[in-house]
């Protein structure tokens, strides 16, 4: 791209805007989602927990998560990247010589995936973590975890070099967010009354379904920008086709997901639960997240029906046997599912299996153990879980003080 004229470049940064737009988006669909699955006592709670982690998570990646992640020549080795900040980044700093895009657009477009994984610790670990170790936890989830294992694979580490591939970041971001929400669930423990005595599940209802499918659907329509947008291109023919098959599959992926694991549902349960159907469309995006571009349409949606399937079981086993207890399922979607997509990439490409599940393995145990040490000391320190008062009479009332629906009977 050497010889890129102005007017390609001005394309390729708008597209790139675009899609950033689009996957800040998603902002508004977990925070729906999750608000829609907890009980009324705590949306406004998780309202704020979304707020307020995708402004620490802008703000971090500014200050240092985006130089972590892309140092370029500054990378120590292939395994510690250098550090610095991008908070003098501004029209002065930047040229065409960056690449194809303008260095503000990569740095748009990349930040909201940051807020993304974030996002997924925060439907996890609902109706029971303070906010206070919450936004602790997430200047050091989106300011140091999360680059350091960007910079493996999407900043030219030893992941890259391995032949890891990661298109999206089934990996990289769903994996990474559910690694850390898996953490502190198991840090923080069940909610007050979720098992019986005898161990069994108790079912929590959510507090607004339909707003959670609306945060499903919004999710759905920015991962549009999530897929479409990681080509990071659309200035020749091969960058516009390659961008249209990513949206046929990233919809058809999302389709199967939402089929799958209806008929799971219906097949083992005789109910059509619609938040399987919810976690399956999430599932059906998080499958084909890792390799958009490279499938047929049937494939794709082919990978999305293993993955609804997979959300089902995942659901129903990580609650009923090892008592792990995630009120939106957000550890399955993305976490299970994650390492799935990964794995699929290999089902449409030449990538070797090995690198695959190196990578998974790699993503999942630096980001659950670097996020168990601190969410450890945290708890230790100050204490990460509301009071079992606070956790019974409603998050909203301990902590933030408005009620969600306050005109409700």
């Amino acid at each position: 791209r050497k010889n890129m004229s102005e007017l390609e470049f001005a394309l390729n940064t708008f597209y790139l805007l675009m899609s950033g737009a689009l996957v800040m988006w998603m902002a508004a669909g977990f925070t729906m989602l999750e608000a829609g699955l907890v009980r009324r006592k705590n949306a406004s709670t998780i309202v704020t927990k979304n707020f307020g982690l995708f402004s620490i998570a802008c703000v971090m990646y500014l200050v240092c998560g985006f130089y972590i992640m892309y140092p370029g020549d500054n990378a120590i080795s292939s395994l510690i990247p250098g550090f610095g900040t991008t908070l003098g980044l501004g029209i002065s700093s930047q040229d065409m010589s960056y690449g194809s895009y303008s260095e503000a657009s990569d740095f748009f477009f990349q930040v909201v995936f940051v807020a993304t994984a974030m996002s997924i610790v925060s439907g996890a670990v609902a109706e029971r973590m303070k906010l206070m170790p919450f936004f602790f936890f997430a200047i050091v989830l989106t300011g140091f975890i999360y680059p350091v294992q960007g910079y493996w694979k999407w900043g030219g580490g030893f992941l890259d070099a391995l032949g890891y591939a990661d298109f999206a970041g089934s990996g990289v971001v769903h994996l990474c967010g559910a690694a850390a929400a898996l953490a502190a669930v198991l840090i923080l423990g069940p909610r007050t009354g979720k098992y019986a005595e005898d161990g069994s599940s108790k079912a929590i209802p959510g507090s607004n379904i339909p707003i959670a499918g609306l945060g499903a659907l919004i999710l759905w329509l920015g991962w549009f920008g999530f897929n479409g947008g990681s080509q990071l291109a659309v200035n020749t023919a091969s960058d516009a086709i390659a961008v249209g098959q990513v949206f046929l599959n990233t919809n058809a992926s999302a389709a199967g997901g939402v089929l799958g694991a209806m008929a799971a549902a219906r097949l083992f349960t005789g109910k059509v639960d619609v938040t399987m159907a919810i976690n399956g469309a999430i599932a059906g995006l998080v499958s084909i997240t890792a390799a958009p571009d490279t499938p047929t349409g049937g494939l794709a949606t082919l990978i999305g029906v293993i993955g609804g399937v997979i959300v089902f079981f995942s659901v129903t086993y990580l609650d009923k046997m090892f008592k792990i207890d995630d009120p939106v399922g957000a550890i399955s979607a993305h976490g299970v599912v994650g390492i799935w997509g990964i794995v699929a990439v290999c089902l449409s490409t030449d990538v070797a299996l090995s690198a695959q599940i190196i990578g998974a393995m790699t993503i999942f145990v630096w980001t659950f153990v670097v996020s168990g040490l601190v969410l450890y000391v945290l708890d230790k320190a100050v204490g990460i879980r509301a009071s079992e008062a606070d956790e019974i009479a409603g998050l909203d009332q301990a902590e933030i003080g408005v009620e969600s629906y306050a005109d409700a009977e």
